[in-house]
């Protein structure tokens, strides 16, 4: 969502001397991991098939505090975006098993728009996983939802340099497209450089889709209704290009006009319009 987008692989190296008639260290016959020139190997791993967190949003009300909590304000959020964000039910509540993040057109604050982005930091921040969200987007020009991922402790400094990870984004003048995007210092989307692709998803807006992402030491690989349609892998090089393996946490929004989401205009005609979640769950990798 590269949006006030607060954006290691640790490299061992084995110092030989011979100083002052100094013993040489033999290097390790076999490196624990990777490759020998930095990159990690692809262990195969897989994922525990009970959620280690979840939400199915079963209570009617506010999302549940102990999980969620809110970004608040509206001054554009780096995207010169329109909405005000806010903690109402008005713009985020749950009914019948869903949550709804819901956009509207009225005043809020000092905007013209009021919407919700819930955020688990500090409630469920994750190193790996499986990250499973089952949405139903909304559509009109100038609606931007995302489900996306974002440094809990921006260990390599402010946004790209700590990453950020996209799980679903759309932007609503292009209603066809459903991408998954990542960002680092390297690649983001400042710069044009950052790394992602979409699938074509007609029913979108009409029926709910499952957004994943696979978040292992080796690679970030987002899927689709369990097509996978992205695959960003570890080059071993670094945080610049790796910062994914420190704590993510998850947010879920609903935004208005922006840099992208606005590149077309906004049509006022089509408010209010929400992205509603059945359920969002994270499965915990298991280690090799």
């Amino acid at each position: 969502m590269y949006t006030s987008f607060i954006g290691k692989v640790l490299v061992a190296g084995f110092l030989l001397s011979c100083a002052g008639g100094d013993e040489l260290k033999p290097l390790p016959t076999e490196p624990t991991s990777g490759t020998g020139d930095g990159k990690p190997t692809d262990k195969g791993w897989a994922f525990e098939t009970t959620p280690v967190w979840a939400d199915e949003f079963n209570t009617n009300g506010a999302p549940d505090a102990a999980k969620w909590g809110y970004d608040l304000g509206g001054t554009g959020w780096g995207n010169n975006e329109l909405q005000n964000y806010t903690n109402s039910q008005n713009n985020a509540g749950i009914a019948n098993g869903v949550l709804t993040i819901t956009a509207r057109k009225e005043n809020s604050g000092t905007n013209a728009y009021s919407s919700a982005r819930l955020v688990t930091k500090g409630k469920g921040d994750f190193l790996y996983g499986r990250m499973e969200i089952k949405a139903k987007l909304p559509s009109g020009r100038g609606t931007w939802p995302a489900i996306w991922m974002l440094p809990t402790d921006n260990a390599y400094g402010q946004w790209p340099k700590s990453g950020e990870i996209d799980i679903m984004e759309h932007v609503g003048y292009d209603p066809m497209k459903v991408h998954f995007t990542i960002h680092t210092d390297a690649y983001n989307g400042a710069q044009g450089t950052q790394k992602g692709d979409f699938k074509n998803v007609a029913t979108a807006f009409t029926e709910f889709h499952l957004y994943r992402v696979d978040w292992t030491p080796y690679a970030l690989r987002g899927y689709i209704d369990d097509q996978k349609v992205f695959e960003y892998v570890n080059d071993g090089k670094g945080s610049s290009t790796w910062p994914f393996d420190k704590r993510f946490h998850l947010l879920l929004n609903v935004a208005v006009g922006g840099n992208w989401g606005g590149a077309q205009g906004v049509d006022d005609t089509v408010f209010p319009k929400a992205m509603e979640v059945d359920y969002v769950r994270v499965y915990k990798m298991i280690e090799k």
